[in-house]
């Protein structure tokens, strides 16, 4: 079953086009990695597909229905870049995570015993289950994005969306992305991720789309890293630049030939 159609969208907010001619389609139960330098346009992509950014030519389907009328957003989890889970806000780890049960159970029921073990399962997916009653703030960058990613599983979605999840945070972590990911894609899930550098995530991804400019470069196998980041002891762990700034990493091709 397709989970995600785009067919020849354009898009862009403004009043600059970031995205031209985009195809893409993702079905049941694929691992979908979108590559690309800082500037490419490659979370400008997914934020389109989840209806953040508008379309201004094209077409999107969600789950087969035309996006404009998608209205089963329980359906999708969605992990933004790391904006820090804890900013500002006196919440606990259990507190944060439980909002991401929000669109099944409604604004104004209380939570019922579905919706506290999904919050403890889901917290136990990304290690972070002894850590339930603890401020968000108390938590290192790391543990406040596996929150975040908490916060989607505990939805029980069907596609889970992650936009960069692994940039800027600690090795432990990252393992711990890819575990609970792993297991997610392992139960069936569909997952679209945003990534600057495969990482521990390499062996879960089925296939790669490289955006470059605003277009869709490469499609399949993913690209073997080049330079500095091929080496063994690169960590993958950087503090990127916003995707709107330019910049250079292992997925700028200088043409599209090279994959």
């Amino acid at each position: 079953m397709s989970v995600i159609e785009v067919r020849h969208m354009a898009a862009g907010y403004d009043g600059r086009e970031i995205l031209r001619d985009v195809t893409l389609s993702v079905t049941a139960g694929e691992v979908v990695a979108v590559l690309g330098a800082n500037g490419s346009g490659k979370s400008t992509l997914i934020r389109t597909v989840l209806g953040l950014v508008p379309v201004r030519r094209g077409e999107i389907d969600l789950f087969g229905t035309p996006q404009r009328r998608f209205r089963r957003w329980e359906r999708i989890g969605y992990v933004p870049q790391r904006l820090g889970a804890g900013s500002g806000v006196p919440a606990t780890v259990g507190e944060v995570v439980s909002s991401g049960r929000l669109a099944r159970r409604g604004l104004f029921r209380p939570p019922g015993t579905a919706d506290r073990a999904a919050v403890r399962a889901a917290l136990d997916a990304v290690g972070l289950l002894d850590r339930i009653g603890d401020p968000v703030a108390t938590l290192s960058g790391g543990q406040q994005q596996r929150t975040l990613i908490a916060r989607a599983l505990a939805g029980r979605p069907d596609l889970l969306v992650l936009d960069e999840p692994t940039a800027g945070v600690d090795a432990a972590s990252q393992e711990a992305f890819a575990a609970a990911l792993t297991r997610f894609a392992a139960d069936g899930g569909t997952i679209l991720l945003v990534l600057h550098e495969l990482g521990p995530l390499r062996p879960l991804i089925g296939r790669a789309v490289v955006v470059h400019d605003g277009r869709i470069a490469h499609e399949g196998v993913p690209p073997e890293p080049a330079g500095h980041h091929a080496e063994p002891g690169h960590d993958h762990v950087h503090p990127h630049a916003d995707e709107e700034k330019a910049g250079i990493c292992e997925w700028a091709p200088t043409e599209t030939k090279t994959f």
